[in-house]
């Protein structure tokens, strides 16, 4: 039975392909073909179909998009230095800014890598409105920003700072020197 399957299958292909060549995808004998095929396969319409008509064969994949879909989205963020000299980067739509600091040799420490438990990757949003398009900080994030060198009222972890396109252009400076308990000899005590 898998043969005699495989055979109608194959010569459908070469009959579609006759007539496509022809100009006529669905002639009155393909109207025939997709009664008996579409108990058995379910039609697809491929966006490059210019007609209501379903397409029975297409070599459209999933995959196949436009080409600018696929590439991130990103925001332009601005990394001030001690030193007053300014570095702007492209950051995709997701990334931390601990992430795209190391991405881009941005001299943002991170001795944690991330995962809340120290307080080196500790930036301050230079503009207010930014800060507060951020979400608000967790108390984990908060009991280590406690412990950050130089903290204002908009510091935050760069770990915990995500590029989302109401950032676009935000600013970001890094602070003046960083405390790594681990490399200085003080371990905090849990709470």
């Amino acid at each position: 039975m898998f043969s005699r399957i495989s055979q109608l299958g194959a010569r459908l292909l070469r009959e579609a392909k006759a007539e496509t060549r022809a100009g006529n995808l669905l002639s009155s004998r393909g109207s025939l073909y997709q009664g008996h095929v579409s108990q058995h396969l379910t039609p697809v319409v491929t966006p490059t179909v210019q007609s209501s008509r379903n397409v029975l064969f297409s070599t459209a994949t999933s995959g196949d998009k436009d080409e600018s879909s696929q590439e991130k989205e990103k925001i332009s963020v601005t990394f001030v230095n001690k030193d007053g000299s300014e570095k702007t980067i492209s950051v995709p739509i997701g990334m931390s800014m601990l992430e795209a600091a190391h991405e881009n040799d941005i001299e943002l420490e991170g001795a944690c890598e991330g995962s809340l438990a120290c307080s080196t990757c500790h930036v301050i949003v230079m503009d207010v409105n930014d800060y507060n398009k951020l979400e608000d900080p967790t108390d984990e994030e908060n009991d280590m920003l406690d412990l950050a060198f130089g903290l204002t009222e908009t510091s935050r972890l760069g770990c915990q700072v995500i590029a989302k396109p109401e950032l676009d252009g935000m600013r970001l400076a890094l602070p003046a020197a960083t405390r790594n308990f681990a490399v200085d000899g003080y371990v905090p005590k849990p709470h």
